[in-house]
């Protein structure tokens, strides 16, 4: 069984009149290579006729992003051509790469009618060689996203990227990145087996559980140390929790806003192709 290192609280860091917490990166923990950044936003109510989501365009490079929307929606749109509306259970998987601009905003109706609203966005990483490779976005609701049963049905996993044993997740991951999103029942358990070699990412949205033998709280990241390969994880109330795990990298990471390269020359040249409109012109 994995031993935990550490368990982090998310910090709260709000964003105009969203409320948000952030897992990563904080003081404690940086990141957990390849897993990068994470914003919990919500859980708050809109009132009808609000603003919505604040993430008019913008640039990205060198990294993909994984959305959960638990509740609301998202309305993306992005110059290499991805633009949809995913509604709550679904979620929005867009690589990078080279570099694009995308908007997430909230439908046209969410911002009239308002209603519940949480999001979570996590970045990770992309290894030197795919770092330049073609953007691409793929949207799934929540119909489109395969489940695996535990434990008599008290637990489902929603198999987003690699596989969880024979169900295999729609999106094909350029890293090996396994990820899925788990919803307990009050007393189910999973027990699951990933190779010590891999990292782990491990994040509470809702709820409490007991992983190896510790209670992890909503809001909590839990990081492991690479010395076993068993997790066992027991909701003591009804959970929501993200699980991935992934070979890390161990490449230098060089952050700068919207862009994450490996070289401070690599980020300087990724604010001059966005300068020169490389990434796409918003229209």
């Amino acid at each position: 069984m994995r031993n935990i290192k550490k368990i982090h609280k998310a910090i709260y860091a709000p964003m105009d009149d969203l409320v948000t917490y952030r897992a990563l990166p904080t003081r404690e923990v940086e990141y957990i290579d390849p897993f990068l950044f994470l914003n919990h936003h919500g859980p708050q109510t809109y009132k009808p006729g609000n603003r919505g989501l604040p993430f008019g365009p913008h640039p990205h490079r060198g990294f993909e992003t994984l959305t959960f929307i638990l509740d609301g929606d998202i309305m993306h749109q992005d110059t290499g051509g991805g633009e949809d509306v995913i509604e709550a259970g679904g979620i929005q998987w867009m690589t990078a790469g080279s570099g694009l601009l995308h908007a997430e905003v909230s439908s046209d109706k969410f911002k009239q009618e308002g209603g519940p609203l949480e999001i979570l966005q996590l970045w990770f990483n992309l290894p030197a060689k795919y770092k330049m490779v073609k953007p691409n976005y793929v949207g799934l609701q929540k119909d489109a996203i395969p489940v695996a049963e535990e434990d008599g049905g008290k637990v489902k996993v929603n198999v987003i990227s690699g596989n969880w044993k024979d169900t295999e997740g729609p999106i094909p991951s350029l890293s090996d990145i396994h990820m899925a999103s788990i919803e307990m029942q009050a007393g189910g358990s999973l027990t699951t087996s990933i190779n010590q070699e891999r990292n782990i990412f491990f994040y509470v949205v809702r709820g409490a559980v007991k992983v190896n033998g510790q209670t992890a709280e909503k809001l909590n990241l839990v990081e492991f140390a690479n010395d076993g390969d068993e997790l066992k994880v027991e909701a003591q109330e009804d959970s929501y929790i993200l699980l991935g795990h992934a070979q890390p990298f161990n490449e230098p990471v060089v952050s700068h806003g919207p862009f994450v390269m490996n070289t401070e020359e690599e980020i300087h040249q990724a604010f001059r192709d966005y300068q020169l409109g490389k990434m796409g012109v918003w229209k």
